[in-house]
């Protein structure tokens, strides 16, 4: 049968110990003396034995009470360890934040607004995964994930939330020796005869459904990574669609970056994450920074306001 005690009971008893005396004890604890000296009755009572020798000049341990003081000891030291555990993740100086994304924004957006993170809390540890989107999903269902980020509109149920956190204008990579690299824009018809090479599992449904049909490319090739296309264009003719965010990773194989007109065409970006009541402070952090950071992103020509909201799914 289990026997039931309090952590104040066994504070009091090790306080005893420690300062030799119940009135230096009490002191210790904030208590009366008469109050410490019942928490320890009470703690005897329940054990039914004595852990304490009394006189009038001294106190000291009971051989019980010798054997039983470093379990006790052990104990609150637990608690000890337990409690200041919370308290560092309450407040943010332990935690862990794992973000999922797809390559295209892992080689953009992600990074930076890591880091950026990092230096504000450096205790917390935040693990990114670059997985496709359909990876992003799962993990946050399945809790391998905590944040994930990816184009608005993919989820099919409420059991994550969506927050539209940028529009970002898509453009066009091209390669030097194209004549179309010499405009200042290109048009979505001026494209129609040059091999789309595509990385966007969802193209039909998020790009071409907003471009008329006569328009849409006559040939497409597909590829999984928006940098195996940029890779295959350097050595092939076409073109690749990217927002406007990836001009560095664009320009870094030596290609040519235009906007795409007539018409313009966005990309909306979404941080996913589960119900705030399920958020440890770390993710909860994580999400609000996020957000916050997301009002003063520079989204690029032609794209509207995209301060966080909640994505109607």
């Amino acid at each position: 049968m289990a026997i039931e005690v309090t952590f104040r009971q066994l504070r009091a008893f090790v306080a005893v110990l420690e300062c030799g005396s119940f009135s230096e004890a009490a002191d210790t604890m904030h208590l009366s003396q008469a109050a410490l000296s019942g928490l320890v009755k009470e703690l005897e009572s329940r054990l039914g034995v004595r852990l304490l020798d009394r006189n009038t000049r001294s106190v000291s341990a009971s051989v019980v009470g010798a054997e039983f003081e470093p379990m006790v000891r052990r104990v609150l030291a637990g608690l000890d360890d337990a409690l200041e555990s919370v308290t560092n993740l309450k407040e943010l100086r332990r935690g862990l934040v794992r973000v999922a994304a797809p390559e295209t924004l892992s080689c953009t957006l992600l990074p930076e607004l890591i880091a950026r993170y990092g230096e504000r809390h450096p205790g917390v540890d935040v693990r990114f995964e670059d997985v496709p989107i359909e990876e992003v999903l799962a993990g946050l269902h399945s809790g391998k994930a905590d944040i994930g980020f990816g184009p608005a509109g993919v989820l099919a149920d409420d059991a994550v939330e969506a927050h539209l956190i940028r529009i970002d204008p898509l453009w066009v990579a091209l390669r030097h020796d194209d004549p179309l690299a010499a405009g200042a824009s290109v048009s979505w018809k001026e494209l129609r005869e040059r091999p789309l090479i595509n990385y966007m599992p969802n193209l039909a449904l998020n790009v071409l459904s907003n471009v008329p049909s006569r328009h849409h490319p006559k040939e497409i090739v597909p590829v999984h990574r928006v940098n195996t296309a940029l890779s295959l264009l350097r050595v092939r003719p076409g073109y690749v669609i990217c927002p406007s965010m990836a001009r560095s990773l664009v320009e870094g194989f030596g290609l040519v970056f235009l906007p795409v007109r007539q018409p313009t065409v966005t990309w909306r970006i979404a941080i996913f994450v589960r119900g705030r009541s399920s958020l440890s402070p770390a993710v909860e952090s994580f999400l609000d920074f996020t957000l916050e950071a997301a009002k003063n992103w520079d989204e690029g020509p032609s794209a509207r306001p995209a301060a966080p909201q909640r994505v109607n799914k």
